[in-house]
């Protein structure tokens, strides 16, 4: 389909930035999700490659020719919006039909191209409803479906599925990936679910203020991020402020090897990562609750110093409110300045064993 090259864009608006000095790559057919909080950047970045904003710096590729001044219609982009966009006074068949019109195709030509569209998107016999007496997740689709008539090299979503609720939106995003891989078209998608980007990503833009803290696929974000800030936004993650002397963490509860420079850390800790050990006198933390999901159980446990902390374990563990433990971490990472300083290798435990079903 299309290779997409963004070289140092940047956005601002009078002295704020919104977009700062982004580089990235996207390969023929590959599926990246833009993630960040409100105000990273994400939706404006999304916004420039479709030539909505103009960059303040910076340039767009497209297949290797310069599109960073051609305005929306003259861009190989199609473009879904979250607010869905459809004319009301227009059925379902006229929606996705305009842009054809707009290019002065043969109406038979027109006509299979927009049925063929609905039933890429499973709507085949909705052309003559009026888009008012759709659902909101059918109306998403019809959006879905007007770009990828137009036949776009490359596909831009921008949280496409935020109005809808948790169950619709995860049946909407399978679909959408299916359709993604079927056309092999490359498509970008802007997302503040981590969620949603773990499961459809090929890889992970995460933003924050505008600049770029990690790229990377799903699994690597998760298991090795590289900056506090992108251990703390991507799944649950436990933190614990302490100080190195001699390369050991001075954390009553967590006295680790840490081979750093003396000062200031910051320990991140997977709740997958985390066991507890019943202890027969005072312990370094307290069971506040323990909470069923069914497959695993999330355990809260207060430390002496006040932090909180969560453990996962298994669905058969019993800990119950009050009772002394220790914890005990296979596995962490050492932030200094947001920025990674040290890894550990995972030590296999007996409780996170039985977590994850390994032997």
């Amino acid at each position: 389909m299309a290779r997409l090259t963004i070289k140092g864009i940047s956005k601002s608006f009078g002295a704020t930035y919104a977009v700062r000095d982004v580089s990235l790559d996207v390969e023929d057919g590959e599926l990246v999700c833009l993630l960040g909080p409100s105000g990273s950047g994400k939706s404006t970045l999304l916004r420039m490659i479709g030539g909505f904003e103009r960059p303040t710096a910076g340039s767009i590729l497209i297949d290797a020719k310069d599109v960073t001044s051609l305005p929306p219609e003259k861009r190989p982009t199609g473009m879904v919006f979250q607010s869905h966009a459809l004319w009301t006074h227009m059925d379902v068949f006229n929606n996705i039909a305009f842009g054809l019109k707009l290019r002065r195709l043969p109406k038979a030509e027109i006509k299979e191209r927009v049925e063929q569209a609905l039933a890429l998107v499973g709507l085949a016999d909705y052309g003559r409803r009026i888009t008012t007496q759709l659902s909101g997740g059918q109306q998403q689709r019809v959006a879905l479906a007007r770009s990828l008539v137009l036949e776009p090299k490359i596909l831009l979503l921008d949280e496409p599925f935020a109005s809808l609720d948790q169950h619709l939106r995860e049946r909407l995003r399978e679909e959408v990936r299916d359709i993604q891989q079927r056309l092999g078209i490359t498509t970008l998608f802007v997302t503040h679910g981590q969620d949603e980007a773990l499961a459809l990503a090929d890889r992970i833009v995460v933003l924050r203020d505008g600049y770029t803290e990690q790229i990377a696929p799903p699994d690597r974000i998760y298991r090795e991020p590289e900056t506090e800030f992108v251990a703390g936004f991507i799944g649950s993650m436990n933190f614990i402020r302490t100080t190195v002397r001699n390369g050991i963490s001075q954390h009553a509860a967590f006295s680790l090897p840490v081979p750093v420079a003396d000062g200031e850390i910051v320990l991140a800790i997977r709740p997958e990562a985390l066991s507890l050990v019943a202890a027969k006198e005072m312990g370094a933390g307290i069971v506040h609750r323990s909470i069923d999901f069914g497959t695993h159980k999330i355990v809260d446990v207060d430390l002496n110093d006040g932090t909180r902390m969560k453990a996962m374990t298994s669905s058969n563990s019993d800990w119950t409110m009050g009772t002394s433990v220790e914890p005990v971490a296979a596995a962490f990472r050492a932030f200094r300045g947001n920025r990674l300083v040290h890894e550990s290798v995972a030590v296999p435990t007996q409780e996170n064993n039985r977590v994850f079903g390994h032997a």
